[in-house]
């Protein structure tokens, strides 16, 4: 199988901190809001070489989300950033209605997503915002997995027009994907091909997905690795050739299986080629409180999950 090596680790959000701040370089329109989390979304930069173009709305993200709506009228391109759970969760209505309803060009930037939050808990670690805002019509949903890849889809979402949910996290990983890469959203990316079974990721859960393929490789189960960074629109034609080749798929994401990914893969194989599946996903819980490397081993969304998930799948092929 292909080897990845990481590059330094990174958080994804500092990805997101630098894709906008060259947005701000090269794309007049682009204007960024922020809900009193400016350095935890890592948009210092941006502020700094562009103070004009940045709205500190306070801790008022409804009141963000309108404002952001109204600039889309004059030709802005607004890029609000928060928490995952205060991007989506407390803002559900005005999102729903001012910015999805009406099409606005919104990119709705969301970090500490997930359980690798950590010791914040429960009440911050959405684990529910993917269904969210998959279930928005017109809006498209991104989930990326290392801070090249943000930074990438950060610059990319600036040249779609309609609403974007980008989702990305606090922690520092693995930074292994190509630094001059090219993002194309909804484009799934091939890492590592395979024969036995098929493992997707998103996010976080990429990374350990390339680990679980190298410790089945050692088992004599060959993996094939797909990165979906984008979930909706969902990349089906991938899933599809994939599985076609290895009869079995298994779905890791850092998310609620109800709603996730996951989810939409099996909605999706289910009305084009019926596969068994495995879900390494949370499981209808909320979080709590610990260190990310604690939280991910307690809700079995490691490389040893995934890998404990290829076994079972494999033995219902």
């Amino acid at each position: 199988m292909k080897k990845y090596i990481d590059q330094g680790k990174n958080d994804t959000r500092s990805g997101f901190g630098a894709g906008l701040a060259e947005l701000g370089r090269t794309n007049p329109n682009v204007v960024a809001l922020c809900a009193d989390l400016v350095g935890s979304l890592k948009m210092e930069k941006f502020i700094e070489e562009n103070p004009e173009r940045f709205f500190q709305i306070g801790i008022a993200e409804a009141n963000m989300m309108g404002i952001a709506a109204g600039l889309t009228i004059g030709g802005k391109i607004p890029f609000t950033g928060t928490f995952a759970n205060f991007s989506t969760g407390r803002v559900y209505d005005q999102i729903r209605q001012s910015i999805a309803y009406s099409d606005k060009n919104v990119k709705i930037c969301a970090s500490h997503a997930g359980v690798t939050l950590g010791e914040d808990g429960a009440t911050h670690q959405i684990l529910e915002d993917l269904g969210l805002m998959k279930m928005l019509p017109g809006m498209t949903v991104i989930n990326t997995c290392d801070y090249n890849q943000t930074k990438a889809a950060t610059i990319a979402i600036a040249e779609h027009h309609g609403p974007v949910y980008l989702r990305f996290g606090r922690p520092k990983v693995a930074n292994f994907t190509p630094v001059d890469q090219k993002f194309e959203i909804g484009k799934a990316v091939m890492l590592s091909e395979g024969t036995d079974v098929t493992i997707v990721a998103t996010g976080h859960l990429v990374w350990e997905a390339l680990i679980a393929a190298e410790n089945l490789e050692k088992q004599g189960i060959s993996a094939e690795v797909i990165n979906i960074h984008t979930i909706k629109p969902l990349d089906g034609e991938a899933v599809l050739k994939s599985v076609k080749k290895t009869g079995c798929i298994v779905t890791a994401e850092e998310h609620n299986y109800l709603g996730g990914l996951g989810e939409s893969i099996s909605g999706f194989l289910a009305t084009t080629l019926p596969t068994p599946q495995e879900f390494v996903a949370t499981k209808d819980t909320f979080g709590e409180s610990g260190t990310p490397e604690q939280l991910m081993d307690k809700y079995g969304l490691n490389n040893k999950a995934i890998v404990n998930a290829v076994v079972s799948v494999l033995k219902r092929k």
